[in-house]
């Protein structure tokens, strides 16, 4: 059985679909971000960078949230776009355009204006920038396909619905708006049974929810030594 380390964040939560779609048994391991537990020995064995998720799959160690969602789709041959190399580059350039910039510009966007000890408007305007424009080039791929990929349901989808879900936190209601094939696309993937199911884990496990200086601290090991 797969044992999948976890909490209720977007890259988790898009794991979470995935193997809910694909019919995988699972074990939910909790791994609480804000407790530090991502810094024990224990977890930095299975994933040395401290981030959730990551799964252990009989004695196969993956972490990287796109990373799972690929090993998990070559091992099962589900929820691939075809075999042929074009699709493949397609599948694989849309997979790491989520992981190189919806991710990282939609994360920092919120850091920064959420989290920062002392505001930065250059990194807001910066990071809330490139997080609107990479959102809007998927918002005008949504406008052409059913889907990323085109007219199949693939992990690329999978990987989008986990930001997804947030793009109001990360660009703000009245930009969010002006995103309609987003939100047709986040609709359509929310309504899934298997989607139902990846949200209704955070009924399974408690995770802290104040941003004490112990979370701070947990989830910013930067501000150790700032």
């Amino acid at each position: 059985m797969i044992k999948f380390y976890y909490n209720l964040a977007p890259n988790p939560t898009k794991v979470a679909l995935c193997l809910e779609e694909m019919g995988l048994k699972y074990e939910l391991v909790p791994v609480d971000t804000r407790k530090g537990e991502q810094h024990t020995a224990e977890f930095l064995a299975i994933n040395p960078n401290a981030k959730v998720p990551a799964i252990v799959d009989d004695g196969v160690t993956v972490f990287d949230s796109n990373a799972i969602l690929l090993y998990l789709a070559e091992k099962t041959g589900q929820f691939l776009p075809g075999t042929s190399l074009k699709a493949r580059g397609e599948m694989l350039s849309w997979l790491m355009f989520v992981a190189s910039g919806i991710g990282p510009y939609s994360g920092q966007a919120v850091h920064f204006r959420a989290y920062a000890p002392k505001q930065n408007d250059y990194a807001v305007t910066r990071y809330t920038f490139e997080a609107e424009r990479h959102w809007k080039i998927l918002e005008d791929r949504l406008g052409k396909h059913r889907y990323i990929c085109g007219e199949a349901y693939t992990i690329v989808d999978m990987a989008v619905w986990g930001w997804s879900r947030l793009i109001p936190n990360v660009i703000g209601q009245e930009a969010a708006a002006k995103l309609p094939n987003l939100q047709r696309h986040l609709a359509e993937i929310s309504a899934r049974p298997a989607a139902v199911r990846a949200l209704a884990l955070k009924e399974k496990h408690s995770f802290k929810t104040d941003m004490d200086e112990t979370a701070r601290l947990s989830m910013f090991p930067h501000l150790k030594v700032a």
